[in-house]
Order: structure tokens, then C-alpha cells, then sequence
């Protein structure tokens, strides 16, 4: 029983250092600003605006584009990670709700905002409401990005669930996320799973290890060099997954109502696994 309280445990610790991370400020990236930026130098105005207004697939970018705008935006992000202590102005250590280390949730963010890019270019909805003012994210954003992180550090069974919502995102007419699979519906329980798992790592490794025990390039000021071998990878295995969904192929259309029904249901979970590779 006890075992169980502290899996529990760990995976709430995990969600409450996710919501530290995407309140800094930078963290949230703005879908419509960052698609006209990034595709500037290699689209029409019309295609740009198309992407805004539905998503790359439906405008006809191609995937040799969405592949370079992806890759610079990785180049941009592993390049700006090294400076993890001066984003948002805060020290290192046990500054951010008296638990969490500065440091920690600040290399959450930037893998927060690589995920979001990624998400975004290859035809991902947008993940956080404008209206969220007090900054606080809503379930379904929540396990989405829980998802995509899994993703970036190896949780194979992540991948599952990122597939399951691409599948769902892809037979909705109005593009947005799957809110009920995601906060109580069939990808509900991968989400639960991959936060614990994420927990019970960074508890393990980061709260009782130390921090530079887990990730060496927490601070950034240990060696660049690491941080190079750790978040590029990571950056890289999540556009790899997002590259290989349909969601992002050319000219996708959404189909029919009765098709999004029956997509939706027909949803098998798979074991979860304690590997993280």
C-alpha cells in the first residue's frame, strides 16, 4: 500500500513541476505567431494563412518544409537551453514553491516549448486557451503535454497515447483535443501512467539523487557539451513519433462525424511498462 501512495505521490509531484514550468514566462508558445514565423522563408502567404487557419497538412505544406522548420526550430531550443538560469530572472535551488528547484523547472520549460513547436508544425491544435488567465492549465492540455514529454525521454508506452489523440484529433471536424479521452475517457490511464512513471524517475533521481545526478545539465552551467547529448535526442525522438502520424500528412482532411464516433471508441490500452529507455 505504501508503494502504491508514493507511485501516487511521485506522479502528483510530476504534475506540479509541469505546472510550474508553463507558467515562465516564454514557456507558452503562441501557435498563430510562431506557424507565420517559422514558415515565412518557405511558404506563400496563402499557404501561411491556411496553416493558421486549419494546419500545415491542410494548406499542402510538404513534409521536406515541415521537416527543415522543425529541425531549426530544434537548433533554436537546444541553443537556448544552455542559458536555463537566466530564464525568468530566477535563482537556482529550491526557489519555486518551496520544493521545486529553479533549475529543473526551467529545463521543463524548454522542453515544454520544443514540444509545442514540434506539436504545432506538424499539425498539432493549439494546446493552451487564451483564456487561461490566471495561467493555469486546463486537464486535457495537461495530459497532452505529460504525453509529449513521455515521448522526449523514452516512455514507450507514451507513444501509444500520442497516437490515440492524433488518431482522434484527425477525425474531428472543428481541430482541437480530445478533452474527454484525455481527462477521463481511453487515453486517460496512459496519462496517469506516464506522469507516475515520470514522477517516481525524477523523485529517484532528481529530489533524493540530486539534481546534477539525474541530468547533468540541470543549471546549464555544468557543460553545454551534455546538454547537446541530452535535449537534442529528446527534441528528436518526439518529431520522429510526430513525423510518423498521419495527423501531419499533406492534405489531410477531416472525415465524416459518424467516422470521428467510431474512431473514437475503438481504443485498446496497452500494458503499461516500468522501462524507461
Amino acid at each position: 500500500m505504501a508503494k502504491s501512495h508514493d507511485v501516487e505521490s511521485a506522479g502528483s509531484k510530476f504534475s506540479q513541476v509541469l505546472e510550474t514550468a508553463a507558467k515562465l514566462p516564454g514557456v507558452r508558445i503562441d501557435r498563430d505567431a510562431y506557424l507565420r514565423t517559422a514558415l515565412k522563408r518557405h511558404c506563400t502567404e496563402e499557404q501561411i494563412e491556411r496553416a493558421i487557419a486549419e494546419t500545415p497538412a491542410a494548406a499542402g505544406i510538404p513534409l521536406s518544409v515541415i521537416t527543415e522548420v522543425a529541425n531549426t526550430s530544434i537548433k533554436y531550443e537546444t541553443s537556448k537551453v544552455t542559458g536555463l538560469s537566466t530564464l525568468a530572472g530566477l535563482p537556482g535551488g529550491f526557489a519555486m514553491l518551496g520544493t521545486i528547484p529553479a533549475d529543473l523547472a526551467q529545463y521543463v520549460g524548454h522542453m515544454l516549448r520544443i514540444a509545442q513547436k514540434l506539436a504545432y508544425v506538424y499539425s498539432w491544435p493549439e494546446l493552451f486557451s487564451e483564456d487561461d488567465v490566471d495561467k493555469k492549465m486546463d486537464e486535457a492540455t495537461e495530459g497532452m503535454l505529460v504525453l509529449f514529454l513521455g515521448v522526449m525521454v523514452g516512455v514507450q508506452f507514451a507513444q501509444g497515447g500520442v497516437a490515440k489523440a492524433a488518431a482522434m484529433i484527425s477525425a474531428q471536424v472543428v481541430k482541437k483535443l480530445p478533452q474527454q479521452a484525455l481527462t477521463k475517457g481511453a487515453i486517460y490511464p496512459i496519462v496517469k501512467n506516464v506522469a507516475k512513471l515520470l514522477g517516481v524517475q525524477m523523485t529517484k533521481k532528481l529530489f533524493a539523487g540530486g539534481v546534477a545526478k539525474a541530468i547533468p545539465v540541470i543549471g546549464a552551467v555544468l557543460s553545454g557539451g551534455l546538454t547537446l547529448s541530452t535535449f537534442l535526442p529528446m527534441s528528436k525522438r518526439l518529431q520522429k513519433h510526430l513525423a510518423s502520424l498521419e495527423l501531419t500528412k499533406p492534405d489531410l482532411r477531416p472525415e465524416t462525424h459518424d467516422e470521428r464516433s467510431t474512431a473514437a471508441e475503438v481504443i485498446v490500452i496497452e500494458p503499461v511498462s516500468e522501462d524507461i529507455a
